[in-house]
């Protein structure tokens, strides 16, 4: 290990120069920070005297190549905590300062939407295998190469037009819905829904009529409680809600994780539920008392989630670390759900406050100017600010993530070792969860770590379209405005990425397959 690490990152280190010297050496000839000067209808003497003190400044009189290591001695700065990449001759920022900023801003932009896609892309992409050549899976397939063929920037102005122009309208006019629409959206759901559980035609019918009368009765209750203008007071009823879906994340995530047959691990999961409800209250009372903050949010879900193992070794059994897995995984959940109800609270304020003017759902930027308020309102403006240019990712990403697991799916149910799990008699669900979906995942680990650490370089057409100030915005306006050393500063961060997610590819790669040996 400690030889394969030795030589893939000394081959990364030459990687890394030859290609940073290549690129200044590009971006040296493309950017001319004299430009403007020369354009000027400033007098003669005077112009010949800035041009002069520009030239001396940026030491465009030396050669590229002297240029280049001079910037490279201070980029090399960075390994011994000593980074020194330039500054910002217009605005004489630091690249260092502007690149921190702009990571920060990218991450909370792709990295999420990255995360979401591969969840949703592999969930997709087995349910397709599994109902290989159905009318489920060719319109998959359908969809999965149509998203993948859109343009990015395409799909982001139809998100602008439908998901933020339209909804903030339906959002203003009381936010009901009409009767045609609750019945369309209930059978194509219905629909939807029970293509991809399969079976006979009467399972499907009965499966998809469940469904759509249970997604038309969630509409008509949105409609009479006035949910999109009022989503959580608070209230008795609010409580009600959380408790059902609190039980229905028990039951989905017991039937996934060790089947509803194992009543320990369901008994463990409808505690937890339990326990969640009963603490709704009490968290209200908590976070009126306590000044919330992104770092006891995360504590309080790494708590529940320690409750939950708790409670599922509590409950034994023959197999309590299945039991506790389950419960571990219903807390993350319940206590996220009880999170999004307290943040719910303040969508009426946020909504109608003097920022937004009753237009939540925003277009442009990565948050709202000199908006005031307390952390539940800075958390539900950035959530409005990044659901936009997030779905616009997941929607485009997530198609390729599909087509990818169906593939895997449908070489690892045709293996031996499936034929004789399926042989001794254990349950489909058995088989599916926990032979095939592993194996089926594996070669996602040679592609999502490269796509989570590249993001970082910035996801240039989404940035641009909807104005948040992130990476691939930083390189695009250091180009167009012929700053050098920011436009470099963006290129290494890309350059010492693109070896690195390899090589974590590798490793991630060697974990989960025993056959791969990464130092054979």
């Amino acid at each position: 290990m400690i030889t394969f690490l030795a030589r893939r990152l000394t081959t990364s280190a030459i990687v890394v120069l030859i290609s940073s010297f290549l690129m200044y050496f590009l971006v040296a000839i493309a950017v001319d920070p004299l430009s403007v000067l020369r354009s000027s209808t400033m007098p003669s003497a005077a112009k010949q005297q800035q041009i002069a003190h520009l030239t001396a400044q940026l030491h465009l009189d030396e050669p590229v190549i002297v240029r280049y290591f001079d910037w490279l001695k201070g980029a090399a700065g960075c390994t011994y905590g000593m980074c020194d990449l330039g500054t910002n001759w217009r605005t004489h920022e630091a690249v260092t300062s502007m690149l921190s900023g702009a990571v920060v801003t990218t991450l909370q932009l792709v990295l999420v939407a990255t995360v979401l896609a591969v969840v949703i892309g592999a969930a997709i992409g087995i349910v397709s295998a599994l109902r290989q050549y159905s009318g489920f899976d060719y319109s998959i397939t359908f969809m999965s190469f149509l998203m993948y063929s859109l343009p990015v920037f395409w799909v982001a102005v139809m998100m602008k037009s439908f998901l933020a122009i339209d909804f903030n309208d339906f959002i203003q006019n009381g936010g009901q819905f009409s009767a045609v629409w609750i019945i369309g959206v209930a059978l194509v759901t219905g629909l939807a829904v029970g293509a991809a559980c399969g079976g006979g035609r009467g399972r499907i019918l009965r499966i998809g009529a469940i469904t759509a009368l249970a997604v038309g009765a969630l509409m008509v209750y949105a409609n009479l409680t006035e949910f999109f203008v009022t989503p959580s007071s608070g209230g008795p009823l609010d409580l009600l809600r959380v408790l059902v879906f609190s039980v229905a994340i028990a039951f989905g995530i017991t039937a996934l994780s060790t089947g509803l047959r194992n009543r320990k691990a369901l008994y463990s999961a409808l505690t937890v539920a339990g326990i969640g409800a009963a603490l709704y209250y009490p968290m209200l009372y908590f976070w009126n008392a306590v000044p919330a903050s992104w770092p006891i949010v995360l504590l309080l879900g790494v708590v529940a989630m320690l409750v939950g193992i708790g409670v599922g070794f509590a409950w034994g059994g023959t197999e309590r670390s299945r039991s506790a897995r389950t419960a571990a995984i219903t807390a993350f959940f319940v206590a996220g759900m009880l999170f999004l109800d307290r943040l719910a609270q303040t969508w009426y304020d946020y909504a109608h406050s003097s920022w937004v003017h009753g237009r939540p759902i925003a277009t442009s930027g990565d948050s709202t100017p000199n908006l005031g308020g307390s952390y539940w309102m800075h958390t539900t403006d950035l959530l409005t600010h990044i659901l936009l240019p997030s779905i616009t990712l997941v929607l485009v990403s997530m198609a390729s993530y599909t087509r990818y697991v169906r593939a895997s799916t449908l070489e690892v149910l045709n293996q031996d070792y499936i034929r004789t799990a399926r042989a001794k008699g254990l349950t489909e669900r058995t088989v599916i969860m926990r032979h095939a979906f592993r194996n089926a995942l594996l070669p996602l680990a040679s592609v999502v770590p490269v796509d989570i650490l590249f993001v970082l370089g910035g996801a240039l057409i989404t940035e641009t379209v909807f104005g948040w100030s992130g990476m691939g915005n930083l390189f695009v306006t250091a180009l167009h405005e012929n700053v050098l050393d920011a436009a470099m500063g963006y290129l290494l961060i890309v350059a010492v990425l693109a070896p690195l997610a390899n090589i974590v590819a590798d490793l991630l790669y060697a974990v989960l397959d025993p056959r791969i040996r990464v130092d054979a």
